[in-house]
């Protein structure tokens, strides 16, 4: 879904028919200009959405601090201008994107920081028609993305193995159904079926909730042909030990769906006296 769409769908879900309060309070007509600020040490991430929000309102959106950079408490990330009414109706729409966003990207940076060099990326793991957003919150972060969605990339999981009746004939129906490019990933949770993977040609291989003593038994042997993931139970304490095990990256769903909202708010400047 594209950023103009999203936005005047979370407008249409917050605003409907009209904004109550604001027509209420606020005469038609009236200027004005506030500020986002930063209520905690964050990533700011988001001013895209943000600022497509303001402008369906006809408002205007300037971002202070740069996405991807850090803000202190206190900081203004963002400054607002324009019909007051916009500004209210607008305001929690905007700070919605700008604190999922923002958190998941600050979220994003502290575990890159834990990973002792090992890239660490994303997964599916993401809310519905956020994806494109929250992904690109991950690399705010400084962390990467895996496969976007079902139709770019292979990853045969347990489920597809025993629909298929075994790792061999998924592999077998995977490489005759793709592309020569295009790369086969396998989940396995097992050494044993690491090693059938590998043996019947598999390109990746998922190590899915293993330890670090087994993951680097797998490292010794298929490391040097195979791409190796490690998945499934991660933090970010565990990262260095799973670096260490000799993996290549790490998938984190909890880059997106265990981060905490950052904490912004908005403030309106005080009225010009008339």
């Amino acid at each position: 879904m594209d950023l103009v769409t999203l936005v005047r769908l979370a407008l249409e879900e917050d605003v409907g028919p009209g904004d109550l309060t604001t027509e209420a309070c606020v005469p038609a007509g009236r200027v004005g200009a506030g500020r986002i600020l930063a209520k905690q040490a964050l990533v700011v991430c988001g001013h895209a959405p943000a600022a497509e929000t303001f402008r369906q309102l006809g408002a205007t959106y300037v971002p202070l601090v740069a996405e991807g950079e850090d803000a202190t408490p206190g900081t203004p990330v963002a400054q607002v201008t324009g019909p007051l009414r916009a500004l209210l109706t607008g305001e929690r729409v905007a700070l919605n994107f700008l604190m999922k966003l923002s958190g998941i990207a600050t979220h994003t940076r502290g575990v890159v920081a834990a990973a002792a060099g090992l890239r660490v990326v994303d997964t599916r793991k993401t809310s519905p028609l956020l994806r494109r957003l929250e992904r690109r919150a991950v690399q705010t972060g400084g962390g990467a993305n895996h496969r976007f969605a079902l139709y770019d990339g292979i990853l045969i999981k347990d489920n597809h193995i025993l629909a298929a009746g075994g790792i061999r004939a998924a592999v077998a129906r995977a490489r005759a159904a793709a592309h020569p490019l295009l790369k086969v990933e396998v989940e396995v949770e097992t050494e044993a079926e690491a090693d059938e993977a590998a043996a019947c040609g598999a390109d990746v291989l998922l190590l899915d909730n293993m330890d670090d003593a087994t993951m680097a038994r797998i490292a010794a042997r298929h490391g040097s042909r195979c791409v190796l993931e490690a998945s499934g139970n991660l933090d970010a304490a565990r990262l260095p030990g799973v670096a260490a095990s000799g993996v290549h990256y790490a998938s984190m769903g909890g880059l997106i769906h265990q981060a905490r909202w950052a904490d912004l708010s908005m403030r309106l400047d005080p009225p010009a006296a008339e």
